[in-house]
């Protein structure tokens, strides 16, 4: 009758709405771990025996920075080579500027409110000696060579007042990293991302954005690289922090 067909009807439009759902998840999550195998390759080639520090730091960015494991090593391979050099090899040390350099990016942008991608470029810029792009930090300095001399500069003052070697130069990549990094925890920026990922309704949604795509990436992982059982303990733990906030 009418009332069976409609339903009939009614199920098997829904049938194929999940199908379509579940491939376009499929592809997505294939798609990732591609990805995710061309970054961790690059990683490895960068950092060599150190680079396992920077995959475990990538999957915990989802919590510490609302990015994605594969946004984190992105970001990361694009200034490792000049971070590595400027350390004279020195690939462990490498590995630890480089997950505080990335928290500082994602500081700055939640509390500055700065595109993400304006700060990627800028610290590109830094590792080639290219400071016309401080500016977009938003710390109180200008895109010079002679700003970011200043902005060292400070960095060392504030580093003796706590009693510390005010010992950072320009001429090293790692001593930019760093001197930002002073900056902004003088500036009280230090830190803010996690504390909104935990509190707030934006950053929780940020967390959770980058826990399902970690998830994904894992589903698709077919030598079990990834501790799925983990990927779907974040993805939830995230999820209902954010539900929590909304409420």
């Amino acid at each position: 009758n009418a009332a069976a067909d409609a339903i009939s009807g009614a199920l098997m439009g829904a049938l194929k709405t999940v199908g379509s759902k579940l491939a376009n998840i499929t592809q997505e999550a294939t798609a990732l771990y591609g990805q995710y195998q061309q970054l961790v390759g690059g990683v490895q080639t960068l950092f060599g025996d150190d680079f396992q520090t920077v995959v475990e730091n990538a999957d915990n960015a989802f919590k510490n920075m609302g990015i994605s494991a594969n946004d984190y090593m992105e970001t990361a391979t694009s200034f490792a080579a000049s971070l590595v050099s400027s350390l004279e090899g020195d690939t462990k040390q490498a590995a630890e500027i480089t997950d505080i350099a990335l928290q500082d990016m994602a500081d700055n942008a939640n509390k500055m409110g700065t595109a993400m991608q304006s700060i990627q470029y800028a610290y590109q810029g830094f590792a080639k000696q290219n400071y016309t792009m401080l500016d977009n930090l938003k710390l109180g300095y200008g895109g010079t060579k002679k700003e970011m001399e200043r902005l060292i500069e400070d960095a060392n003052k504030w580093r003796e007042e706590q009693g510390r070697a005010g010992d950072l130069t320009i001429s090293k990549f790692s001593d930019v990293a760093i001197a930002i990094h002073e900056i902004q925890d003088k500036l009280k920026i230090t830190g803010t991302t996690a504390a909104e990922a935990a509190g707030t309704i934006e950053g929780s949604a940020n967390a959770v954005k980058a826990a399902w795509e970690n998830l994904l990436t894992a589903m698709a992982d077919p030598n079990g690289e990834h501790d799925l059982d983990q990927m779907i303990q974040n993805f939830v733990e995230t999820a209902t922090t954010s539900i929590d906030n909304m409420m």
